[in-house]
C-alpha cells in the first residue's frame, strides 16, 4: 500500500500529516502529488469526498516552502478559485492545518463580508489566497489586489464554476494571470464544456481521473419515492419523525423552498436550519457548525451552498426536488458515504420529474431502487401540524432556520423502510486524507 512517504513530500509536509495520525493517501492523491511536485499542469476528476484538497495543497505548499520568497504587496503567489464562500473557506483551512509551522501566510476573500478587511489583507501580500470569483473581481477592479505575483493557480470544482455563470469572470481573471504559472483544475464531473475551458488555462496537463466520469459513489444505496409535488413536504416529515437519521442533507432547488422546508419540519418539532445564497454569511456558518456539532442533524441546502459542506457522519441524502442537471445529481448524494461508509440518497420525484430521473439514470448507469410511499401516508400527512406564517427577516439571520426545540423519537414498532449497511469508520471522516491504522476521513 502507497504511503505518503512514497510520494516524494518534504520532511516538514509528512511531520505535518504525521501530527494528524495521517499516513495514507487517496487514490487521487496519489496520483496527483507527483506530477504536481514536478511542476506539471493536471486536470483531475474525482468524486467529492476523495481527498481533492489536500491532492493540490500539499505539492504546492512544499514548492512554495521550498523557493521562500518575500508576499509579493498586493498580491499573492498562489491563487485558490472556488465557488462557493462555504468551500473557499474550507479550503483555506486546509492549507493552514497542512503548513503549520512553516511561516505561509493563507488567505480567504468571498463576499458577504466586510471588503475593508480583506483590502487590508491584500495589500499586505499573501502566499496562498483562496477566493471566490465575484469578491477576486471586486478586489482587482479596486485595485486592491494584482495577479502579476501568481505562480500556481488552482480552479477548483470547475464544472460548477460554470454552472454558476462565472465564465466570464474566469476568462477576465486568465487575462490578468501570468503566462508562466503551473495550473490545476479538479472536478467531481467534467463535462465537455468545461473541459473546453479548461483548454484555455492548461497547457499540455497530465489527466487524472480515479473514478468515471459521472459515475456515484458504490456504497450509496439510491432509492427513488413516486409522490405529488404537493406530497414531498409530509413525505419528508413522516420519514425523517420515523427513520433512524444520523445527520441528512435535505437539497431544495430554491431557496424559497429549502425556507419553507424548515417551517414545516420545525412544526413537526423536527429541527432544522436552511444555507442558500439569501441567508446572511454569518447564518450560513452559524447552520453549519450547528450540522457539524450535532446540534441540529437536518440540513436543507440549494446546489449551490451545499459545494462546501464537508460533514463526517452524513448517513441520508434527501432530493426534495431533483435536479435538473444530471451531473448535480452525483454531487448531491456524494455528500454521504465518505471515508469508506455507507450511505442512503432519496429522491422524491413528482410526474414532471421522471424526465430528468431517466437523464440521471442513463449518466450514472445506476437504476434507483422504488421505495413505496409509508403506510397510511394519507392519514399521516393529513396530521401534520401546518407551520405558523411569520415575517423572515431580510438575508436571515444568527438564529434563522433552528426550528422546533427537539425532534421526538421514531415511534417504536415503526418498520425502516432504507436499512442502512454499516461498515467500519462510520461518521469518523475528518480532514482529508485516510488516518492510519482505521478507515480514518479522505
Amino acid at each position: 500500500m502507497t504511503k505518503f512517504t512514497d510520494l516524494g513530500l518534504s520532511p516538514q509536509i509528512l511531520a505535518a500529516l504525521a501530527a494528524k495520525g495521517y499516513d495514507t493517501p487517496t487514490p487521487i492523491q496519489v496520483q496527483s502529488i507527483p506530477a504536481l511536485i514536478e511542476g506539471r499542469d493536471l486536470c483531475g476528476i474525482a468524486q467529492t469526498g476523495t481527498g481533492k484538497t489536500a491532492a493540490f495543497a500539499l505539492p504546492s505548499i512544499m514548492r512554495l516552502t521550498a523557493n521562500a520568497k518575500p508576499r509579493p504587496p498586493g498580491g499573492c503567489r498562489m491563487l485558490v478559485l472556488s465557488p462557493t464562500r462555504e468551500l473557499a473557506a474550507q479550503i483555506a483551512q486546509s492549507f493552514e492545518d497542512y503548513s503549520k509551522g512553516q511561516r505561509l501566510s493563507v488567505g480567504v476573500v468571498f463576499g458577504g463580508m466586510p471588503i475593508g478587511r480583506q483590502i487590508k489583507m491584500c495589500g499586505q501580500g499573501l502566499d496562498v489566497l483562496v477566493a471566490t470569483p465575484g469578491r477576486l473581481i471586486d478586489l482587482i477592479e479596486q485595485r486592491a489586489l494584482n495577479l502579476r505575483h501568481v505562480e500556481i493557480f488552482v480552479l477548483d470544482e470547475a464544472d460548477q464554476m460554470l454552472d454558476l455563470g462565472f465564465i466570464h469572470a474566469l476568462k477576465q481573471i486568465d487575462r490578468l494571470l501570468p503566462k508562466q504559472r503551473q495550473s490545476l483544475f479538479f472536478s467531481a464531473t467534467m463535462p465537455k464544456t468545461i473541459a473546453e475551458l479548461g483548454s484555455r488555462f492548461l497547457t499540455n496537463p497530465v489527466q487524472v481521473a480515479v473514478t468515471p466520469v459521472a459515475s456515484t459513489a458504490e456504497r450509496v444505496d439510491q432509492y427513488a419515492t413516486f409522490v405529488n409535488q404537493a406530497e414531498k413536504q409530509a413525505l419528508l416529515t413522516i420519514v425523517l419523525k420515523n427513520e433512524p437519521i444520523e445527520r441528512a442533507l435535505v437539497f431544495s432547488r430554491t431557496k424559497h423552498g429549502a425556507d419553507k422546508i424548515v417551517k414545516h419540519l420545525g412544526a413537526a418539532g423536527i429541527r432544522s436550519a436552511a444555507i442558500h445564497g439569501n441567508k446572511s454569511q454569518n447564518a450560513r456558518m452559524d447552520a453549519l457548525d450547528a450540522f457539524k456539532r450535532g446540534d441540529i442533524k437536518i440540513l436543507v441546502a440549494t446546489d449551490i451552498a451545499a459545494r462546501g459542506i464537508d460533514v463526517s457522519g452524513v448517513s441520508h441524502v434527501f432530493n426534495f426536488d431533483l435536479p435538473n442537471v444530471p451531473e448535480q445529481y452525483v454531487h448531491r448524494i456524494g455528500r454521504t458515504a465518505r471515508a469508506g461508509a455507507t450511505g442512503i440518497a432519496v429522491s422524491f420525484i413528482a410526474g414532471e420529474e421522471k424526465g430528468w430521473l431517466r437523464d440521471i439514470e442513463k449518466l450514472t448507469g445506476v437504476k434507483l431502487q422504488t421505495a413505496p410511499l409509508p403506510a397510511d401516508f394519507a392519514t399521516k400527512a393529513a396530521g401534520l401540524p401546518k407551520p405558523a406564517f411569520v415575517r423572515e427577516a431580510p438575508h436571515g439571520g444568527r438564529d434563522a432556520g433552528r426550528g422546533g426545540r427537539g425532534a421526538p423519537a421514531a415511534p417504536t414498532g415503526e418498520k425502516r423502510r432504507f436499512a442502512p449497511k454499516r461498515a467500519p469508520g462510520v461518521g469518523t471522516h475528518r480532514g482529508a486524507v485516510k488516518r492510519s491504522g482505521g478507515s480514518g476521513g479522505r
